[in-house]
């Protein structure tokens, strides 16, 4: 069964390493959504290969236990936000990986208006500043579902939990400036 202690990979590196537009396409989500490295990106694109695959297997099959997987990966899909609520179970195969980084904790902390910079909500997140409800989750790229977004906040020991911190100022500053 092999050693619980030695950890599996949970990606699959690219077929080929050297492929311009790949590697220009990766530079450019890199950028936008603030990936500390290739491994986070490729570590989410096999959650969208794996559910691609799911779908691919599923599609054929008729008997009863088809189903009740089929409605476990919309109810998922849905509960993260990546369908909508009147979807099929083809409509799993358009999705991007742009979809699944828009979900990521730290892109959503970045989008609330939590941090000034999608690198900060990173920091952010990695130094226990964010909670989730009651739970600080200390990895960006956790996969924030619906019900889980609205609870996004900073945690109530954090020094940016007081309005009057200087850097909450420049970032409603900030906010202010991009409204106008």
């Amino acid at each position: 069964m092999g050693d619980p202690s030695k950890l599996r990979k949970k990606y699959s590196k690219p077929s080929h390493p050297w492929q311009k537009l790949r590697i220009e396409e990766e530079k450019v989500l890199l950028k936008e959504y603030g990936f500390k490295n290739k491994t986070e990106l490729w570590v989410l694109n096999s959650k969208l290969r794996d559910f691609k695959k799911q779908v691919k297997d599923l599609v054929p099959r008729r008997d009863e236990q088809a189903e009740k997987e089929k409605r476990q990966l919309l109810t998922k899909l849905q509960s993260l936000n990546l369908i909508g609520k009147d979807a099929i179970l083809e409509d799993i195969l358009a999705l991007e990986l742009k979809d699944i980084c828009e979900r990521r904790l730290q892109t959503i902390v970045f989008r609330k208006g939590l941090a000034k910079s999608i690198r900060q909500s990173r920091q952010f997140i990695v130094h226990e500043h964010i909670t989730v409800g009651n739970h600080v989750i200390t990895s960006p790229s956790y996969l924030i579902s619906t019900k889980e977004e609205p609870l996004v906040s900073f945690a109530n020991n954090a020094l940016f939990n007081n309005e009057d911190h200087p850097e909450r100022q420049k970032m409603t500053q900030t906010a202010e400036v991009k409204n106008e």
